[in-house]
């Protein structure tokens, strides 16, 4: 196995460019490290608490070393001190280079002429590959004699992208198979082959929803006697909520942090004529161009900020542009043709409507199909409205109902246990409008609950098509009905369905409960 020693510090630039972090940018490096199968051998690394071009005397430091193969850091100190604790560590480093427990090197706005030297002197003499960034300090090793693979600024680079570019350019010189980390899928790092498995339609709605929020708040604001000037910073909100949902694709698609955000605003700038399925396709294509763009950059050994402008700027151009110019028509003709046959079906019974979607609602949520189909659906909606009809029957028929159930267990519970799970449950549904998973336990265990939250959903839904009412979850309970068309036609429907849980429950525990009576009785 090869072993790599990291090199250099927070640096000017880099400082803001992810330095300020040095755990999490020493084990970017280390990651990609592994999926290269080489080994961290050794670090110095000096992190300050300021950029390196704004340095004084009292600027302190901490220097970042390995232990045990764990990221270590000494004490902060003065950045004087920390420079003497560091050229003792480059001198032990250039040991080991001239005995051979080194095979590379990677470097990060280094000081080669002081407290690097010793180091990139030894590498050198024995001509080991470098790879880094840092325009001075990378010229300066060159004419020092270093063997540079792969030499960068590091204006427009990311921890990630710096990572995946040193370890490229050493992987190959190595002749080393190397499959980047430049992703995460539900939590856990993916590598690149898996990039198509990152596009998740339901993880992009998901993570786009405060956004849809905070456009639904604006909406409820700009209503109040005085405020009406702030229908203009709606209709603003509204153009941008495609921007939000490329922004967010491409991140998740591409696995490039800033640089697939990057993409992702520029591709949903120019997808904005598509609405929200617009903003979605422009964003994954700029998710998969800007990840096939930089490992085709890096593989042609361009600079990493160069790399990072291709991959960033130019996949969220081109897929902008295809969008522009080709799937925009498509894509808004798609959404209004949704949207116009959802508003079909409510205008030829509203109240049909309202409980179907209301009995329908706890089984897809249950099953995993609302956030893959409902959610969608209801953002859809918002992008064009700023509310939605599925949206009031999410906090009716899901939240209260929930709400409703959890109250009653906290009112009158089975036993004494059931009074403590239902008591958070409650407090999150109201204050935070979600959480109604916090109704599973008492459902699943009774029948006469699940029931009573089917037809508690289904009478609230009828009430909310009643009422007309279009309005969000996701918000608190007391807020909800003034971010709708129909304040008060969602506050009633919203009460009824707490009402009519909480009346099911109670009559269920009270079954429940003489049933154990009974039992103890005999």
């Amino acid at each position: 196995m090869k072993k790599i020693a990291i090199l250099g510090s927070s640096g000017g630039n880099l400082y803001n460019l992810g330095g300020k972090d040095p755990y999490k940018l020493l084990g970017e490096i280390k990651l990609q490290c592994q999926a290269a199968n080489i080994e961290v051998g050794g670090i110095v690394f000096i992190g300050a608490n300021a950029s390196m071009d704004a340095v004084t005397k009292e600027t302190t430091a901490a220097l970042y070393t390995l232990s045990e193969g764990e990221i270590t850091a000494s004490e902060t100190d003065k950045l004087v001190k920390i420079n003497e604790q560091a050229l003792e560590a480059d001198a032990a480093l250039a040991k080991a280079i001239d005995e051979g427990e080194i095979d590379a090197l990677v470097v990060m706005s280094a000081d080669p002429a002081k407290v690097n030297k010793r180091s990139i002197e030894a590498a050198a003499r024995k001509k080991l590959p470098i790879a880094g960034t840092g325009g001075t300090s990378m010229a300066t090793i060159q004419s020092m004699g270093g063997n540079v693979i792969a030499a960068s600024g590091t204006t427009g680079t990311t921890n990630r992208t710096r990572a995946v570019a040193a370890l490229t350019a050493i992987a190959k010189h190595f002749k080393i198979k190397y499959m980047p980390i430049i992703g995460s899928s539900s939590g856990g790092s993916v590598q690149e082959g898996s990039v198509w498995k990152r596009i998740s339609f339901r993880g992009i709605m998901m993570a786009s929803l405060p956004g849809f929020i905070a456009m639904a708040l604006i909406l409820a604001i700009s209503k109040i006697p005085g405020l009406s000037a702030l229908e203009e910073v709606f209709n603003l909100l509204i153009a941008g909520i495609p921007v939000v949902i490329a922004a967010i694709a491409a991140r998740q698609v591409s696995g490039l942090d800033e640089v697939g955000v990057v993409a992702g605003v520029v591709a949903g700038l120019l997808s904005t004529a598509g609405g929200l399925i617009g903003g979605l396709v422009g964003g994954v294509i700029a998710g998969l161009l800007a990840y096939y763009f930089i490992k085709l950059c890096l593989r042609l050994r361009f600079p990493a900020t160069t790399a990072n402008i291709v991959s960033g700027g130019v996949s969220g151009l081109v897929a902008g542009l295809f969008v522009y110019f080709l799937i925009s028509p498509a894509a808004l003709w798609l959404g209004n043709g949704i949207a116009s046959v959802i508003q079909a079906i409510i205008d030829f019974s509203p109240v049909l409507a309202g409980i179907v979607a209301g009995v329908l609602i706890w089984p897809a949520i249950i099953g995993g199909v609302y956030h893959a189909a409902i959610l969608p659906i209801v953002m859809l909606e918002m992008s064009q409205k700023g509310m939605s009809f599925l949206g009031a029957i999410d906090m009716t028929g899901l939240v209260m109902v929930s709400a409703g159930i959890t109250l009653a267990n906290i009112v009158y519970p089975r036993n004494r246990a059931d009074r403590a799970i239902a008591l958070p449950g409650f407090v999150i549904n109201t204050v935070f409008g979600t959480f109604v998973e916090a109704a599973y336990p008492f459902m699943f265990s009774d029948k006469l609950v699940f029931a009573g939250a089917l037809v508690s959903g289904a009478v609230s839904g009828a009430f909310v098509g009643l009422f007309g009412v279009e309005g969000i979850a996701y918000v608190p309970a007391f807020s909800a009905p003034f971010m709708s068309n129909s304040p008060w036609g969602f506050l009633a429907s919203m009460l009824i369905a707490a009402a009519c849980a909480f009346l099911f429950t109670l009559l269920a525990n009270k079954i429940s409960r003489r049933k154990v009576e009974r039992e103890h009785a005999n």
